[in-house]
């Protein structure tokens, strides 16, 4: 059975979007026919994610399978809106190819650039013509809400930079972030957490604009710390593990000398 969809046509991309139709027909599956765009909403993120992962790790075959697994959900998607005959992927492909044609001119048109800087800037203002066209209330307008609140700040200030507005010259976010932890370290003595969740909100997005200025990502950097804490300390439970001993049972002490070998280890 699954070679004969598989041999359906020539293209797998056919094929793929032939099983995503079956699926949703009248002799598909029960789960698939009751889902919406809304409910498979967060299927797609979680995919993202792991393609994310997936690509971090350089495994190319993991890649390969994630990235099925992120386009099945995209034409899964756009089949629920070809059901309401409000549009189908022939229209996503044909509006997404347009657009990037329209924001690369330096490619499809006459105009020239001299760096990637150059092309970042004239990406950010194709963009801001194009919100004007649609009467778009804000710059930010087109920054997703439901974006994690790391990424979403960073995304924020580089709209904000981009458009002129220079969030480290208003003050708010000084060239040294101490100031912004003796205050917040003030609140928490104070005990007043209302005021210390602001204070710790703040110097966040400090560091986040200090990283941005630094043209580096915080997003990234984070993730690669997490990454190397979670490399120690998972060598921390094996060499645990290694001398016979539950990893619980280990006074704090013993553990902050493994801790110590771990990282002459992984620096």
């Amino acid at each position: 059975m699954e070679d004969s969809i598989l041999k359906a046509s020539q293209s797998p991309l056919v094929d793929l979007i032939g099983l995503v139709e079956k699926l949703r027909g009248e002799n598909g599956c029960p789960w698939d026919k009751k889902q919406t765009p809304q409910s498979v909403a967060i299927y797609l993120i979680e995919e993202v994610f792991e393609l994310v992962d997936a690509i971090e790790s350089g495994k190319t075959e993991q890649i390969c399978e994630e990235l099925g697994d992120v386009l099945f959900h995209i034409v899964f998607v756009a089949r629920m809106f070809e059901e309401r005959q409000e549009f189908d992927l022939s229209q996503v492909s044909r509006t997404i190819t347009e657009k990037m044609i329209r924001r690369h001119p330096h490619v499809f048109g006459e105009t020239e650039v001299n760096s990637s800087a150059e092309v970042v800037q004239n990406w950010h203002q194709i963009k801001l013509s194009e919100k004007k066209n649609n009467r778009s209330r804000s710059l930010f307008d087109s920054v997703p809400a439901k974006l994690p609140a790391l990424l979403r700040a960073y995304r924020l200030a580089d709209r904000a930079a981009k458009s002129g507005f220079e969030v480290s010259d208003t003050g708010q976010v000084p060239d040294n972030p101490a100031g912004l932890a003796d205050a917040l370290q003030t609140a928490l003595d104070d005990g007043d957490g209302r005021h210390a969740t602001r204070q710790f909100g703040d110097l966040i997005f400090a560091l986040i604009n200090i990283a941005r200025l630094a043209a580096v990502h915080p997003e990234s950097a984070l993730a690669g710390s997490v990454k190397i804490f979670e490399a120690r300390f998972k060598k921390m439970e094996e060499l645990i593990a290694l001398s016979k001993r539950e990893f619980d049972a280990v006074s704090l002490d013993e553990k902050k000398r493994i801790w110590a070998e771990v990282l002459e280890i992984i620096p």
